[in-house]
């Protein structure tokens, strides 16, 4: 597949400054950052104090290890405007979560927020090897979710020709990608088997399409999809990274020369790896989960988010920037079967090893008894065409065999024809039904 490999002139300086240039920049910012949210932001007041810091005790990167974290609750606790450090008034955008467990968490960005994140995502989209005048089709929702919005404003200000299709309507994402001819779609990389499966449908070629490089993002996939997409749809697939509590999309976000793991952007977002369970900071290179320290948002800062994604920092590569490793998953998405936990990427992870197999899948848990019970539901690539009961009861033991030998636990997994499994159209896959009593 082609690489654009960037040149000098391509980049910013600070993404090939010095640690050192990068770690002075950070800490001018981050007191900064911690001095607004005290002076104006009375939750972040009492949480300080509560703690016994103050802005002022921060006088080296380390010392953010001595104040609190942010969890979710206290986005929906000071529901709806309550975490705004700025008045309502010079708020020119709301982004919400979805809040189907509750109330949504609300976030509010300035003009000079949008701006940076327009300049964070054309960077993004630099840094996957996108130019000026490359047409780019969007496929992520838009609306509340920052998915769409944020990537077309940072498409625009990149240069490109934007295609602001939003999820859904596969039929008509094909007909654009035939027609409009774009190089480059960002999208879920669930969303994007669907649109492979799609060309097939209309006895299309994915691979021969104009599509250079896919920007995936909004949810955890594995390298295997990776290999799974670029196989089929013959592009580069780059891994974006983000979360709308502290920003959206264009927080982080790989390289196409390397694809060694989303970098970064260390200049506006300051990132630390816990122990979910003690909170204690630990070193690079081990994993634990990830959490966020806005540097440079004036509507809402955002001081030790805990995201709950499980993963670890690297050293820089193709930039002077730390990457993150893959995500593994969620800590809140962790799954305990019997005492084993369990994430749904390794489940994604064998399901591709099987070349009879399309990356869709769904994991259902229930509890019989004192026992919980786990069922697979996976499904054959189209082009395998119909199977008799024998061959799929043998793929469906093949997956068994395998999820008790590397995952540690039974399973029960059934085999379906292709496209039996709902397809999500507008957001991420659902992987996980969990039937178990709370």
């Amino acid at each position: 597949m082609p690489v654009k490999q960037p040149s000098l002139g391509d980049l910013e300086p600070i993404e090939t400054a010095s640690r050192d240039e990068i770690g002075a920049l950070q800490l001018k910012r981050l007191q900064s950052t911690l001095q607004h949210a005290y002076d104006h932001v009375p939750h972040y007041r009492a949480a300080f104090d509560a703690k016994g810091v103050h802005p002022s005790d921060c006088r080296q990167l380390a010392d953010l290890a001595k104040f609190p974290f942010t969890v979710k609750k206290d986005l929906r606790d000071n529901y709806p405007f309550g975490l705004f450090a700025v008045p309502r008034e010079q708020v020119v955008r709301i982004h919400a979560s979805s809040g189907t467990t509750g109330k949504p968490t609300v976030v509010g960005y300035t003009k000079n927020d949008i701006s940076t994140w327009a300049d964070l995502v054309a960077r993004s989209i630099r840094a996957a090897g996108g130019r000026a005048g490359d047409i780019i089709q969007i496929a992520y929702g838009y609306g509340l979710f920052t998915g769409g919005l944020g990537a077309h404003y940072g498409a625009e200000r990149l240069g490109c020709t934007v295609i602001p299709m939003s999820g859904g309507q596969t039929e008509k994402q094909v007909q654009l990608i035939t027609d409009f001819k774009p190089s480059i779609i960002m999208v879920t990389p669930s969303y994007m088997q669907v649109i492979i499966e799609e060309f097939a449908r209309q006895g299309l070629n994915a691979a021969e399409s104009s599509l250079k490089v896919g920007i995936f993002g909004a949810e955890p996939w594995t390298e295997a999809m990776r290999r799974d997409i670029e196989a089929k749809a013959g592009l580069d697939a780059v891994d974006i990274y983000g979360l709308s509590e502290v920003m959206g999309p264009g927080v982080a976000s790989e390289c196409i020369e390397s694809k060694d793991g989303p970098v970064v952007w260390e200049d506006h977002f300051y990132p630390e790896i816990i122990d979910p369970e003690t909170g204690e900071v630990l070193p690079d290179g081990v994993e634990g989960e990830l959490v966020f320290t806005s540097l440079t948002k004036e509507a809402l800062p955002i001081i030790r988010y805990r995201t709950r994604d499980l993963t670890r920092l690297l050293p820089p590569s193709s930039r002077a920037f730390r990457r993150m490793g893959k995500i593994v998953g969620r800590s809140d998405d962790m799954l305990i079967i019997r005492g084993v936990n369990v994430f749904p990427t390794q489940i994604e992870e064998i399901v591709l090893q099987h070349a009879q197999l399309s990356g869709q899948y769904q994991i259902l848990v229930t509890r019989n008894g004192l026992l919980d019970e786990v069922a697979v539901k996976c499904e054959l690539q189209p082009a395998v065409g119909a199977l008799g009961t024998a061959e799929l009861r043998e793929i469906g033991e093949w997956v068994q065999h395998r999820i008790k030998g590397i995952v540690g636990i039974s399973t029960k997994v059934t085999v379906l024809a292709p496209e039996a499994i709902e397809r999500t159209l507008t957001g991420k896959a659902k992987r996980v039904i969990d039937r178990r009593p709370a």
